[in-house]
């Protein structure tokens, strides 16, 4: 009994502050969302006005149109991320000239602000003085400009996504791979299995829960990119790049719907706990029901 109670009064404090800042403030953002509220507008005020901001949603085409956008730019942002991931993982479990040089270069991306990520990426792509459009017009005539090309837009924010969390998964990944025993391996080889079979066989099942976590990371944070993209491509051109952060975001500051925007939220985090239960259930709880009692 002692022992439980040392332990709770330790967890207290980290108790205390996951109430007082995400507790409470979730629920605070519930109980705007069924409101009507500008708080710059003519009437100040709180109106109650039950689920119609959540019946908007349901006919809102931006909204509707963000989810689209928004789920297609994290699957190709986090599935390369864990492919090109693994893949320097593996290159960094070998002993190669410079190899702890190319590591600490390889995490330099994480430690920049995501703001300043979208700000220079801004600047390498503008036509006039970027680096990215000059190459492309001296080596292949290609004439880039992400203010009038939608798909190159897009393509764009996906790249600097991966270029600044690739590191991320890299590092996660390559926790996992140098904790693993040898002796699995050691049998593989022995039984005579090929590097494809002892990749699908031994290795991605050992290092399973590390993908899951790292996917679940990437995952959460894809769904609620804002500054990056907001400094490369501001949302457009036209609504190409308008993620559902970038939409919620408009619809609080620009619009100063506070009440929209609170529904839009809570819509928001329930489809990335959807998403993230059913990716556990594909990975994790299927492979559980297979195992033999």
């Amino acid at each position: 009994m002692r022992s439980n109670r040392v332990g709770w009064l330790m967890l207290a404090p980290t108790i205390a502050i996951l109430g007082i800042f995400g507790i409470v403030p979730f629920l605070y953002v519930l109980y705007v969302a069924f409101h009507q509220w500008n708080p710059f507008g003519a009437n100040p005020h709180m109106i109650y006005n039950g689920a119609d901001n959540f019946r908007r949603l349901v006919f809102d085409n931006e909204f509707l149109t963000s989810i689209a956008f928004t789920l297609k730019f994290a699957f190709f942002a986090v599935v390369s991320e864990v492919i090109l991931g693994y893949l320097l993982a593996q290159l960094f479990m070998r002993e190669f000239p410079g190899r702890g040089l190319f590591r600490t270069i390889h995490t330099l991306p994480l430690i920049v602000a995501p703001i300043v990520v979208g700000s220079v990426w801004r600047l390498m792509t503008t036509p006039s003085i970027g680096i990215i459009p000059y190459l492309l017009k001296s080596w292949f005539g290609y004439d880039l400009n992400i203010g009038r090309d939608a798909t190159m837009a897009f393509a764009l924010t996906v790249i600097m996504d991966i270029w600044h969390w690739t590191p991320l998964v890299t590092l996660t990944l390559l926790a996992a791979l140098v904790s693993l025993p040898k002796e699995p391996f050691e049998q593989a080889q022995i039984d005579g299995a090929n590097r494809w079979q002892i990749f699908w066989h031994v290795t991605l099942p050992m290092i399973r829960p590390a993908i899951l976590a790292t996917v679940f990371i990437r995952l959460m944070d894809a769904l609620r990119t804002v500054d990056e993209v907001w400094m490369l491509t501001g949302g457009g051109p036209g609504a190409a790049t308008r993620y559902l952060g970038l939409h919620i975001w408009k619809i609080v500051f620009p619009k100063t719907d506070y009440g929209y925007g609170s529904a839009t939220s809570i819509i928001v985090l329930y489809l990335t706990l959807v998403m993230c239960w059913l990716l556990y259930v594909a990975l994790v709880a299927r492979r559980d029901q297979k195992r033999p009692s």
